[in-house]
């Protein structure tokens, strides 16, 4: 893929500038995406039904995480120590909603990333921090679970110090993925249809050591939690095997565990569509340098990511009972649900797990 500098009637234009994809053309510079529509990579329609896509995620994603928070903080019932890393998760998906899905929609109806090369790095940022504190959030949640129902530590609890203590880890974790590219170590450009925007992962430009980062990221930021993650919903899912087979008359327990091992099934599969599109694709890319590809397929993977916003809350909010209830209550449509949850169900169950 090739990467070039060009100039504009003989002025050269700012390094953000960049055609990632060989063009045999002499008048390159009327391409760029802080200027023109990107009508070359795609037809119109491509454009407004993704700025529709965005539309619906800014909606729809903002709507359920301010919810969560505004029920957590209305209902002092919610404000357990699993909750609380339930509501990190929200304002992360928040702050990706509002500022990325929003800059992403009103750049895909203009049909190029009308606000200019600084919107295109805070939206990078802000979508990327959001994004890592997400991830490291999915993998506390998993780590949460672990320690209370597994007991690797015994009779240690975990109180709500801890889980704060937790969510600051995500958010510390998150700054030192996210904040290299605003000081040299990769940068963030327009990607894909080029009307959102995200670290480099496809130029070729040594100056800011694209590669790197990208391996960095993989590592660091996917490799990392996925592992933590797995591993975690394991050993759960191990746990309470043995704590249905131990009470195999008991028919709570048995609904417990059925309940929990269908939540345990669908959080990985959450994380594996939201992170694994984005990270092997970046992967392939850094790793097959010179093969062309179509950036319409490169937008996909963003999506996907950005998705995440709708579907991480429905998974971990609305799917649990006591949130869905507070939910409900607070929009006027209370049913009278029963107010347990998956989560109470895995604490019926730990207490007959390994002491």
């Amino acid at each position: 893929i090739n990467s070039k500098m060009t100039r504009n009637r003989g002025t050269e234009l700012p390094e953000d500038f960049w055609i990632p994809i060989p063009l045999d053309t002499n008048n390159i510079t009327s391409l760029s995406p802080f200027l023109i529509p990107q009508d070359h990579l795609g037809g119109s329609g491509t454009f407004y039904a993704m700025a529709a896509f965005m539309l619906f995620i800014f909606v729809f994603g903002t709507g359920i995480n301010a919810l969560t928070i505004a029920c957590t903080i209305k209902y002092k019932k919610l404000r357990s120590h699993l909750n609380y890393i339930l509501v990190n998760l929200a304002i992360a998906n928040l702050l990706v909603s509002m500022v990325g899905s929003s800059t992403a929609c009103f750049s895909f109806a203009a049909r190029y990333f009308i606000l200019g090369s600084l919107a295109c790095k805070i939206e990078g940022f802000t979508a990327t921090l959001g994004g890592m504190v997400s991830l490291w959030s999915l993998a506390v949640i998993a780590f949460e679970r672990w320690l209370v129902i597994c007991k690797p530590l015994g009779n240690f609890i975990f109180k709500p110090d801890h889980a704060l203590a937790c969510c600051a880890f995500t958010w510390v974790f998150a700054l030192i993925a996210s904040t290299p590219p605003l000081f040299g170590w990769s940068r963030y450009i327009p990607e894909g249809l080029q009307c959102s925007c995200g670290p480099d992962w496809y130029t070729t430009n040594n100056k800011y050591n694209n590669e790197s980062y990208v391996m960095f990221l993989f590592g660091f930021c996917f490799a990392v939690p996925f592992t933590s993650i797995i591993f975690c919903y394991a050993q759960l899912l191990i746990t309470l095997k043995m704590a249905a087979k131990a009470q195999a008359d008991s028919a709570s327990t048995q609904k417990a565990e059925k309940e929990v091992t269908r939540m345990v099934i669908i959080m990985v599969m959450g994380f594996l569509v939201c992170w694994v599109p984005y990270a092997s694709f970046a992967l392939w890319i850094v790793n097959n340098r010179g093969t062309t590809f179509d950036l319409r397929l490169a937008t996909i993977p963003s999506c996907f990511s950005k998705a995440s916003t709708v579907y991480n809350p429905v998974i971990y909010v609305i799917f649990n009972k006591q949130f869905r209830s507070c939910i409900l209550s607070m929009l006027g449509m209370s049913g009278g649900e029963e107010e347990t949850s998956t989560t109470q169900s895995m604490t019926e169950v730990s207490k007959v797990g390994p002491a």
